[in-house]
């Protein structure tokens, strides 16, 4: 199957401003993508990409004061197969665990394991088995909090998550990859495109969306506590511990985000690309970081 994803996204500038855009299909990807998958940027300005610690495609670009918008359309090929499943998969003892995975076993800025240990051994620390473990993580998680666009909250941490018990998709990541981490599971968060495909059409405007990945049974798994089930149709942009390591923009001065669209869907070869325009300017899953120097 074909999958037609893109954006149109747009900053005000109050003064020139740097910028690290994380918008690039993650490098794992790219052998599947058909079309030309270019970030275009109006008006023109020096770009570069980098790799970062994690992995990910970045692209650093100075933005003029006004308007800057950042627009891309592509086609990427896919399996048309859900998210892969091994219920037997067991889980990996922390000695045995590979060195880059270990980094994935501690806390970090969103997901404050220290503050969730006691809660996670007491209600999973009976249950056997690697990928049975997560999975009722994922049941719990995707229970406990309440999804709503109106619940965004850009600092709130998994802890804080388990405590209100609302969120969007990136509060139902970092809940579940802290409580993996407190059971020893290394968890990675993980951000990108994820339509509609195979399921009822959500009547919400498209964003892109957060899920995470769990190490057992020696390899990585796709996990998703906020819709908790398998699903078509991943396109994974980025990697890392947390929202902070995967933020669209982060901009080192005053911006406004001016507009905000996203679109991922299967479609037809001969159908016309559109982008339908969002009415929340909250992103979910991805953080929009704002730093001033």
């Amino acid at each position: 199957m074909k999958i037609r994803a893109g954006y149109d996204i747009a900053f005000e500038c109050f003064q020139d401003v740097p910028m690290v855009l994380m918008l690039t299909v993650h490098p794992s990807r790219h052998a599947d993508i058909l079309t030309d998958h270019t970030l275009q940027v109006s008006p023109k300005v020096l770009a570069k990409n980098y790799t970062d610690v994690f992995g990910n495609i970045c692209t650093r670009l100075v933005a003029p004061t006004g308007l800057i918008e950042i627009r891309n359309e592509f086609t990427v090929a896919d399996s048309g197969l859900p998210d892969a499943a091994a219920p037997n998969a067991a889980q990996d003892p922390v000695h045995g665990l590979p060195d880059e995975a270990l980094m994935y076993l501690l806390g970090s800025r969103y997901c404050d394991t220290q503050k969730l240990t006691d809660v996670a051994w007491s209600t999973f620390g009976q249950i056997d088995g690697g990928w049975q473990r997560v999975q009722a993580i994922c049941d719990y998680v995707h229970d406990r909090i309440q999804f709503g666009y109106h619940f965004a909250r850009s600092d709130r941490t998994a802890s804080e998550g388990h405590q209100e018990r609302v969120g969007v998709c990136r509060d139902f990541a970092h809940l579940a990859v802290a409580l993996c981490r407190c059971m020893n599971i290394p968890a990675r968060y993980c951000t990108g495109y994820l339509g509609d495909i195979g399921v009822p059409p959500d009547p919400a405007p498209m964003d892109f969306s957060a899920w995470f990945e769990a190490y057992i049974g020696g390899r990585w798994y796709t996990f998703d506590a906020r819709h908790n089930h398998a699903r078509i149709g991943r396109v994974v942009i980025a990697r890392g511990r947390d929202a902070a390591d995967v933020a669209i923009s982060t901009a080192f001065g005053p911006t406004r985000l001016a507009r905000f669209k996203v679109l991922t869907e299967e479609v037809p070869a001969d159908e016309a690309f559109s982008l339908q325009p969002r009415v929340e300017t909250s992103s979910d899953s991805l953080l929009v970081q704002r730093q001033f120097a």
